[in-house]
């Protein structure tokens, strides 16, 4: 994924909400900010894929419609990618889009 001048606006508009970014840096420490996606049986026989939605929901306190518009803002802007595993969607962070964002910042901005 590239960022290129368009992309901007969306990321720094998906930025600007408390909740978003909130999400974002649950993200970065998932083991931390969701030890219940960590500790039940059916994630120890999986390879790391992300923390459910449904745990990103509870976590948040919001209904189940808004968390996932925010978090199809995020993907959409490339910050978070989603798998899908039978009917269970996870999220994780995009680490090379943040690492392009701070290049982006540190050269352009």
């Amino acid at each position: 994924m590239y960022i290129c001048c368009m992309d901007h606006v969306e990321i720094f508009k998906a930025l600007s909400n408390k909740t978003r970014l909130l999400i974002l840096q649950w993200l970065k420490e998932p083991e931390t900010h969701f030890p219940d996606q960590f500790t039940c049986e059916h994630s120890k026989n999986m390879e790391y894929v992300g923390v459910c939605v449904g745990q990103i929901q509870q976590k948040t306190g919001l209904t189940q419609s808004t968390v996932s518009e925010y978090l199809s803002v995020l993907q959409r802007t490339g910050l978070i990618e989603s798998t899908r595993v039978g009917q269970w969607t996870y999220y994780k962070r995009n680490e090379e889009a943040f690492r392009q964002l701070k290049q982006l910042i540190d050269t352009e901005l």
